[in-house]
């Protein structure tokens, strides 16, 4: 068995020789698909092997490989297209791990303090995040509302929730299934500047957005 074993794994070492050079850095670096195939088949082989039948090891490798490259060769086309399709948007795409995308935006998902309706500004970009999620229909969406110091913090708990359900009302409108998102509220807790001041309290009235891969 340990022969099989082995043998699969080498499955794995070759996949390590898959890389791509970062058009930032110039240095090389192994995509999120290629990580997903080696972390696929590694988990497939010791499955495989555990088994005890012939050939276990490598069947469960090359089955794990597989699956594990395809989802991840999914979730970097999906980033790819987000990318693109926010271009010069004010919004960046942000890669969090193996299988999670963050969507920054430079002023946030602005509100007027104890408002949860969203800025026309920021349609636009609701708009490009809704094609491309449609496209890619095999991926999740989490949206964290956040609020200012100013208020109670039950209100504020209360308003973050209605702040990121704004925002998942809005994308189901423009076609993403339901099914797909979910909300959660920090109220105040998570500032990212200082509610001292006008310009960090309009910072922290914010909605985050997270993609995951299914």
């Amino acid at each position: 068995m340990m022969k099989k074993t082995m043998t699969a794994l080498m499955i794995v070492a070759a996949l390590t020789g898959c890389a791509r050079q970062n058009a930032t850095t110039g240095e090389e670096e192994t995509n999120t698909a290629t990580k997903s195939a080696i972390g696929g088949a590694i988990a497939g082989a010791l499955a495989g092997a555990a088994t005890g039948k012939k050939n276990g090891a490598l069947f469960g490798a090359v089955g794990g490989a597989a699956i594990g490259g395809g989802i991840g060769y999914y979730f970097d086309q999906q980033e790819e297209a987000l990318r693109k399709e926010l271009t010069d948007s004010g919004v960046q795409v942000k890669r969090v791990g193996e299988n999670e995308l963050q969507l920054v935006m430079a002023k946030g998902i602005g509100f007027q303090t104890a408002g949860y309706n969203l800025s026309s500004d920021i349609y636009s970009s609701l708009n490009s995040v809704a094609k491309v999620l449609n496209e890619y229909p095999d991926s999740s969406l989490r949206i964290i509302g956040h609020t200012d110091s100013v208020g109670s913090s039950e209100s504020n708990l209360t308003l973050s929730e209605e702040r990121a359900e704004s925002v998942s009302d809005y994308l189901n409108k423009r076609g993403v299934k339901s099914g797909r998102l979910s909300t959660r509220g920090y109220g105040e807790r998570r500032p990212i500047a200082s509610n001292e001041t006008s310009t960090g309290r309009s910072a922290n009235r914010r909605v985050e957005i997270s993609i995951t891969a299914n």
